[in-house]
């Protein structure tokens, strides 16, 4: 098992898009010959394009563009400049009088810092779709969908820290795997590995972290914990495994054990938590391995969303909580 860069998985482009100053971005996943896709949303608070297409039952089989976006859902219209982009270039499912492409995608709530009245649009996800195929480089941090991203938010932005987007993908034999995902959780992200929290709920006074799982506990009574300051974290994996439809949508479901590692607690009521699954369909593999490395880039991914995050709009980073460690 070798890690190699998530754009070294043959079949698909990888795009960001951002507003540095608003806070927030987009980030798409592109399958131009079009890719068997999956999805799961587990958390209580969604906000989705075009997921029911995903359905098995449903006639589409491939999808040509996979978008995350900030915005909460109206960042959800970055989908229209992706669609867009795509139908110049040729790309969708052929309906005679022109291509239509098969775009799902998801949101996460970043209007907390920044500019609330920017969001992603059209023109945003036209961008992203047109630096994918200009192979930029594709960065983590506090780029695309993670721009605006925070983690740690059950007391609110005072104790949140900054969250990003990460990528990881490894290699086995033939097959090729990885994960991006853009981290907006609202519980904390600890390394599975060590148990120790690298970013969520600080004390930056005492510079120590709170615990969002103790804290809850002791304030299930109350209720009083900021339920409502907005999370979700969102992600595609990517690989070129053969799989069905069918199969593509339960490796998403099983993928999300990697942000139940990472991310406690995971799948909230206020969480929109939501994975997808593109395959180029190419390499038959044993499925319950499959699965099990689908969670361990959904994991590493998360990881290096806040590893590679840097403080901004007031939020603390890891590499900032950690020097003063």
């Amino acid at each position: 098992m070798n890690e190699i860069p998530i754009t070294s998985i043959e079949g698909f482009a990888f795009g960001h898009a951002d507003n540095k100053e608003a806070a927030t971005g987009c980030t798409v996943v592109v399958s131009e010959h079009g890719a068997k896709a999956g999805v799961s949303v587990r958390g209580g608070s969604p906000g989705t394009r075009e997921t029911d297409a995903l359905n098995p039952e449903n006639l589409v089989e491939q999808v040509h563009g996979i978008f995350l976006a900030g915005g909460s859902a109206f960042g959800l219209d970055a989908g229209t400049g992706v669609m867009n982009e795509l139908e110049g270039r040729g790309v969708g499912f052929d309906v005679q009088i022109t291509k239509v492409p098969i775009v799902p995608g998801a949101i996460l709530f970043d209007l907390m810092v920044g500019d609330e009245q920017v969001r992603p649009d059209r023109n945003m996800g036209k961008q992203a779709t047109q630096n994918a195929f200009l192979n930029r480089p594709f960065l983590k941090g506090n780029v695309g969908a993670g721009t605006g991203a925070s983690v740690g938010k059950l007391l609110g932005p005072v104790y949140a820290m900054k969250g990003g987007v990460g990528h990881y993908a490894i290699e086995v034999g033939e097959l090729k795997i990885g994960a991006v995902v853009a981290v907006n959780s609202f519980g904390d992200v600890v390394d599975p590995a060590t148990g120790n929290c690298l970013a969520g709920a600080y004390d930056r006074h005492r510079q120590c972290f709170l615990g969002s799982e103790q804290v809850l506990l002791k304030q299930m009574n109350t209720a009083s914990t900021n339920r409502f300051s907005g999370n979700t974290t969102i992600g595609i994996i990517t690989c070129n495994a053969a799989l069905s439809k069918s199969e593509a949508n339960k490796l998403a479901s099983i993928a999300h054990d990697g942000l139940a590692r990472t991310i406690r607690p995971s799948h909230t009521f206020v969480d929109g938590d939501t994975l997808f699954a593109m395959t180029t369909n190419e390499v038959t593999v044993d499925l319950n391995g499959l699965s099990y490395l689908a969670a361990h880039v959904v994991e590493q991914a998360v990881i290096q969303a806040v590893k590679s995050a840097t403080s901004a709009y007031q939020l603390p980073a890891y590499s900032t909580v950690t020097k003063e460690g």
